[in-house]
């Protein structure tokens, strides 16, 4: 005895809201930002380096620590501002520090010797950057309530006893309805 198997259909593809796919991004580019200053440890005299108080040229101090701490801490609040913050804000945050993000990520391959690794490094998180530039500068909008949206049918007015006045203003020669009253012959919506 057979069992009937259901017919196989195309996957569904729904829309991801611009503020998950903002999110994502962010946490995608915190991981490859972590990932990428943590695999430099591997590179040989790094750690000899760090047990010697330096980092590159910088010494290892608390300015240190906190420029350090607050350069992963602004992605960091990026993953929660892109899904809290309202459209308008939430693009223009998004726009502004993505933008400033991607000279920030050119530093590491100022004075570094290991120029695929950063180079590469720096390739990917400028892609994710642009991604997230892309997104959101193509946030959907809707349209205003003067502007119907394109296609869409024109509708009048409802009518509620007085005639309302949709459109530009009357012109010498146009014929103009009365605004109150009951409706008359001359009336269009009778």
């Amino acid at each position: 005895m057979a069992t009937q198997r259901p017919a196989l259909t195309a996957l569904k593809d729904p829309q991801v809201p611009v503020q998950a796919k903002l999110a994502a991004a962010w946490t995608s580019f915190m991981f490859l930002y972590i990932y990428v200053d943590y695999l430099h440890l591997y590179k040989p005299g790094v750690v000899d380096d760090i047990l010697k108080g330096v980092v590159w040229e910088f010494q290892i101090s608390q300015t240190f620590a906190v420029s350090a701490l607050a350069s992963v801490a602004i992605p960091t609040f990026m993953i929660l501002l892109s899904t809290t913050l309202p459209a308008r804000a939430n693009r223009t945050v998004n726009l502004v520090v993505a933008s400033l993000y991607i000279p920030y990520s050119a530093f590491n391959l100022a004075g570094g010797s290991w120029l695929y690794y950063y180079g590469l490094g720096l390739v990917l998180e400028v892609v994710i950057l642009a991604f997230i530039l892309r997104s959101a500068w193509a946030w959907p909008r809707t349209p205003s309530a003067s502007m119907p949206e394109h296609g869409a049918p024109h509708r009048s007015p409802v009518r509620t006893g007085r005639q309302t006045h949709v459109g530009p203003p009357p012109m010498a020669g146009d014929r103009v309805v009365p605004s109150a009253g009951a409706p008359t012959s001359a009336d269009p919506y009778p």
